[in-house]
This record gives structure tokens, C-alpha cells and sequence, in this order.
């Protein structure tokens, strides 16, 4: 294909288009997760986390502005990115797919200004919502990092519509 035929007459992009190519680029699996007003636990997975700055400490996702969960990630000021081991993957399932409880039968335990850590995740990042940026159809949220851990595993990646995992390391 040259660039030519992947450009429409009109210079239209098509939705689907997009999301095939975009899906092109490998991604951490991300649950992120918040309090909700009477502290029960919000979490979703999401895929557009990615690190902003080393100094200060600033990570940044996006969250879809008709995603159910938006309203307790706009109104709580802190949020955890629980990052996916491969032995998560139905963890990753759970929080993907809509349900009246996420949480059921998940292990987490509360953290920084009581947004929850899950358990089995392979690292996790806690966070201040310090900015907050429109974005088309989403808001981008920025946190800054108040603490971080991490334990030895292998990814849990999406890849092509579909969770994968790393092969051999070059």
C-alpha cells in the first residue's frame, strides 16, 4: 500500500480504519482505578496510559467522557494505574467487560486517599489528579506520582484487538 491509497477523495478518515491501524501499536493493559463518593472501588481498563514526565512525576491517561465510571474519576482527585501481569489476564477480562461489580472475587486493598491496588497486579502507580485536559470524546487525566511499586512478571499487552503477551526479548 502506498500512502496515497490510505487517504480517502475527501480526506475522511474512517472509524474503523483508525482503529485497525492504531491497533497496530502494542500497549501496556492498564486497570485504573478510583473511589467512588461512599468509597466503594471504580476501576477500568484502559490502554492509553503512557509516562509524561520524569520531574516532576507525572503520568497521563484518557477516559472515554460516556464511560459509566467517568463521573467518580472527575469528582475523586486521585487514581492508581494497576498495570497487568500475563497472569492477570482474566482480572483484565473482569474489568474490561461491563458489570454492576468489577471487584467481585478481586483481591485489592486501598491505597493512596483510599483508591484501590489490585493484588495480582505486576506494578502499580498511585497518583494525584493534578490536571485534567479535554480531548474529543475523552478527558485526559494527568497525575502526579505520590508512590509506585513493582514485582518481577511479564506483560499482559493488547495487541490487534486481542491481549497478548511478550515473546522471546530481543
Amino acid at each position: 500500500m502506498n500512502a496515497h491509497e490510505a487517504i480517502s477523495s475527501d480526506n475522511a478518515v474512517d472509524p474503523r480504519q483508525l482503529r485497525d491501524v492504531l491497533g497496530c501499536f502494542a500497549t501496556g493493559v492498564t486497570v485504573i482505578t478510583t473511589a467512588a463518593e461512599d468509597g466503594s472501588p471504580i476501576g477500568l481498563v484502559v490502554n492509553s496510559f503512557s509516562s509524561l514526565s520524569l520531574d516532576p512525576p507525572l503520568v497521563q491517561w484518557s477516559i472515554a467522557r460516556q464511560t459509566p465510571s467517568y463521573g467518580a474519576f472527575r469528582d475523586h482527585n486521585a487514581f492508581a494505574v494497576n498495570i497487568m501481569g500475563a497472569d492477570a489476564r482474566d482480572i483484565a477480562l473482569q474489568f474490561a467487560r461491563p458489570a454492576r461489580n468489577k471487584f467481585a472475587g478481586v483481591r485489592w486493598e486501598p491505597g493512596f486517599m483510599g483508591v484501590p491496588l489490585l493484588s495480582d497486579a505486576l506494578a502499580f502507580v498511585e497518583c494525584r489528579t493534578v490536571d485534567r485536559l479535554p480531548g474529543g470524546d475523552h478527558e485526559i487525566l494527568v497525575g502526579q506520582v505520590q508512590r509506585c511499586c513493582s514485582r518481577q512478571g511479564d506483560p499482559l499487552v493488547f495487541y490487534r484487538g486481542d491481549f497478548a503477551t511478550i515473546g522471546e526479548r530481543l
